[in-house]
Formats: C-alpha cells, sequence, structure tokens
C-alpha cells in the first residue's frame, strides 16, 4: 500500500463494489459464504486448521470452519504469545426461510414445501419472488455437501386483490404458518419428495441424506440501480456486505504489512446473530474465546498472557445500520440521520444494544482518518426499539473493548436491500486501516 502526507492511499475502489455483488451471488447461505470466504484467503495464503488437532504458534495465516461460521487470524512474525488481537466481528446469517425437517406439503393440488420463518424477515417481500434453493446436506458417512440450485424452483403466491379487498386500505396480514409455504409444482403432495429432488442435484442417492439445512433464496442477481448507478440493490447485505468486506481487508492488510503488523489481526464470522447468537456457532457460544485462548498457548503463552492479550484486544464489531428513509423520515432520530455513500456509521446506544463508548467514538475516527474515509453516527429515534448486534455479546462475554459499525442501508431483513455503492469500498477501506494497526 503506498502512501501519501503520512496516509495509506485506500486499495479499495468501486471493482470491490462488483466484487461484492459477485459474492453475494455465490453465497446464497451461511455456508456458501463462509466456503467463499475461506477460498478467498487461502488465496492470500492462509491454511486450514481444525479444531480436533494440535496447534503450533508459526508465523502465518489460519483459520477455522465451522458450519456456518469462520475465524481466520494471521500471526506476524515475532509476535509475542501476550500480542494483542485486532478483531473484525460480522455475521454470515441472514432471515429468510428453512425448510422443515418433514418437508413436503400441499393442498388442494399443490406440491408445496413447508417451511420455518428464520430470524425478523419482512415476510411480505418474499412474495411473489423466484426462489432456488440452497444450503447443506449431511449424508451418511458424516459429510457434508452444499447445495446450490440456481433457478427458479419455488414461490411463495400472493393473494389476489381480488380475493382481499381490503389489502391496500388494511395492510397485509401474513401469518407465518398458513401464508409463508411455496409452491414448487403440480400434483400430490406425498410425492413431492424435495430430498430426492435435491439429490439428484447433488449427485448422491437419497437413501444418504440423513441431515439437512435448507433454505429458500431469491435467484434476481444484485445489480446497481439509480441514474447514476450509484445505488446496489441486492440479497443478505445483512450482514454478508461486511463478512466480504472483512475478509477483504483481511487479506489486504497480510498482503502489504505481513510481518510488520503490530497486533494479529482476527476475522469472526459468526452464524445466528439473527435469532440471539446462542449456538456453538454463534457469538454468545466458545468459538471465539476458544480460537483466540488456543492461539495464545500455541505460542507458549499462559494465563497471564492471555489476560494481557485480551486486555490489549479491540473488536470492530461491523454490521448493517438504518440509512434514513426518504419516505419515512420521522422514524429516524432528527439529528442522527445517516445517508447512502457517507461512509460507514458509528453505532451508539447508551442502554448497550450497542458497545460503543467515548474512547471507542475516538478509536473509530482515527483508523477512518487514517484511511481517508468519511463516517457517520448512528442514534435510534428514543421512541423507537434499538436493535443489537454481536457487539455487546462478545465484549461482554470475551471482556474485549468493542465498537459497533456498519453501513446505512434501506429495506434491511427484506429479501432485497439497497445501499450506496461507495460504502462497501469506504467500510473495507476503514478495516483494512484497523487491521494494520
Amino acid at each position: 500500500m503506498s502512501t501519501s502526507a503520512g496516509r495509506p492511499t485506500a486499495p479499495f475502489d468501486r471493482g470491490h463494489t462488483d466484487d461484492l455483488m459477485a459474492f453475494l451471488a455465490a453465497s446464497p447461505s451461511p455456508y456458501h459464504a463462509v466456503a467463499n470466504a475461506a477460498a478467498r484467503l487461502e488465496k492470500a495464503g492462509f491454511r486450514q486448521v481444525f479444531e480436533t488437532d494440535a496447534w503450533d504458534g508459526t508465523a502465518g495465516g489460519r483459520y477455522v470452519l465451522r458450519g456456518g461460521a469462520i475465524v481466520a487470524w494471521y500471526v506476524p512474525e515475532g509476535a509475542s504469545a501476550h500480542t494483542p488481537f485486532r478483531i473484525i466481528g460480522a455475521h454470515t446469517d441472514s432471515p429468510n426461510l428453512r425448510v422443515k425437517p418433514l418437508p413436503d406439503t400441499g393442498a388442494h393440488g399443490w406440491r408445496q414445501v413447508a417451511v420455518e420463518v428464520y430470524g425478523g424477515a419482512l415476510l411480505n417481500t418474499w412474495l411473489d419472488r423466484d426462489l432456488g434453493l440452497a444450503g447443506r446436506i449431511t449424508l451418511r458417512d458424516g459429510s457434508d455437501r452444499l447445495v446450490t440450485v440456481d433457478r427458479p424452483v419455488l414461490r411463495v403466491p400472493q393473494l389476489a386483490v381480488h380475493l382481499d379487498r381490503s389489502v391496500n386500505n388494511d395492510g397485509l396480514k401474513l401469518d407465518r404458518q398458513r401464508h409463508m409455504q411455496p409452491v414448487w409444482g403440480l400434483g400430490d403432495a406425498r410425492e413431492g419428495d424435495l430430498l430426492a429432488f435435491v439429490a439428484d442435484e447433488v449427485g448422491v442417492a437419497a437413501d444418504d441424506i440423513v441431515g439437512w439445512d435448507l433454505m429458500p433464496y431469491p435467484v434476481e442477481p444484485p445489480a446497481y440501480l439509480g441514474r447514476d448507478r450509484e445505488l446496489v440493490a441486492g440479497p443478505r447485505m445483512d450482514n454478508l456486505l461486511s463478512v466480504h468486506a472483512a475478509t477483504a481487508a483481511l487479506a489486504a492488510a497480510v498482503t502489504t504489512a505481513g510481518a510488520d503488523l503490530p497486533y494479529i489481526p482476527v476475522l469472526a464470522a459468526f452464524d445466528h446473530e439473527e435469532n440471539g447468537s446462542q449456538s456453538d456457532t454463534g457469538a454468545d457460544g466458545p468459538l471465539l474465546g476458544t480460537v483466540l485462548e488456543r492461539s495464545v498457548l500455541a505460542r507458549g503463552g499462559t494465563f497471564e498472557d492471555r489476560a494481557r492479550a485480551f486486555a490489549g484486544t479491540v473488536c470492530l464489531s461491523s454490521d448493517t445500520g438504518h440509512a434514513v428513509h426518504p419516505n419515512y423520515a420521522e422514524r429516524h432520530d432528527p439529528t442522527h440521520q445517516p445517508r447512502a455513500n457517507g461512509g460507514p456509521i458509528l453505532k451508539v446506544n447508551v442502554n448497550m444494544r450497542y458497545a460503543t463508548d467515548g474512547a471507542g467514538r475516538a478509536a473509530f475516527a482515527a483508523v477512518c482518518e487514517r484511511a481517508g474515509v468519511p463516517w457517520q453516527s448512528f442514534v435510534s429515534n428514543n421512541a423507537m426499539p434499538c436493535g443489537t448486534t454481536i457487539g455487546p455479546i462478545t465484549a461482554a462475554r470475551h471482556g474485549i473493548t468493542t465498537v459497533d459499525i456498519g453501513v446505512a442501508i434501506l429495506s434491511m431483513h427484506s429479501a432485497r436491500e439497497l445501499c450506496g455503492a461507495d460504502d462497501p469500498f469506504h467500510l473495507a477501506n476503514a478495516l483494512t486501516a484497523f487491521l494494520e494497526g
């Protein structure tokens, strides 16, 4: 990375946004997202290590995969056992529909797939969309296979206005159980056999599938939008936008700084944030703490070294936030109204729904100044409940200084969200500067 006037030149531009769109399209499930992130890190010299193996303390990049989560880190040459970490936290899951254990259902000559609503999805945005099917299957031998049926096979049909004349006046009311089951064909529901279809798509015997985590997804690709293509519309920006930026930032920091990094840079992308993070792959589980502690011990460290390393560690919890909505501006705080392409947002909530404090604000401001990117502040309207992130969980569980940030978007939790086309690379440049110290 070249420098000018003592500051690094930002490595990412609109090409990063192009790459984000490809990443979103190729990552229809958390399992695809971590596989794609891992593949990108391997190109930067990282190698996979397994939790069941002994770890060594040599320099270099490593990553651990567990289901829909990935933790990756780089140990610079000369790092001591108490060298602190610089962590970017994110999550790989998005609100959507998930296939139930008994998937085949239907009525009145329609074959349907039984689904459960995952997270806080905007249900109406899933209506009348062409849906593919993605996720993973587990085979009888214990191995996993990714599933990607990237063509329209399902659809959640909306009721015609002729049969609900009040819908435009009284609002659409959807029952999660009765109204969200997609159709995928005609005939006897008992002959639907979704798993046989999936087995044929993947190239395995249906009897070999003993477990599955499958989810419909919109097959419409991400796209630039607006007169000057200044916006991006696409799925799963919450929060694959942050996963993509963090992966790019980690690879860039290692490539440009490498052995000169003063800290150990870490990417921690968790699953299950959208339903509380309480799982073995969620931020409220032991995964991150175990990986960091094992890294300390592998370098010959003790409990004292672990305590010193954690005390000097800082985490940027990167998740999307709310841009001011032009049609609902009254729902936002009147003096904190982040705008698209205004740079990353610093999230603040004094009730600790976000982990940012004054010191965190100063640290983030310094990072953005070093990266040469604009930034904005976000605070919720006092009359509106505030969302939360993995930030407070990370801070409380590990005693790590944590700052909540992200990119401002519209239509959060929709099947298709909207952001400024410049904000993804603004975020990636800020994250790179953070990891470089």
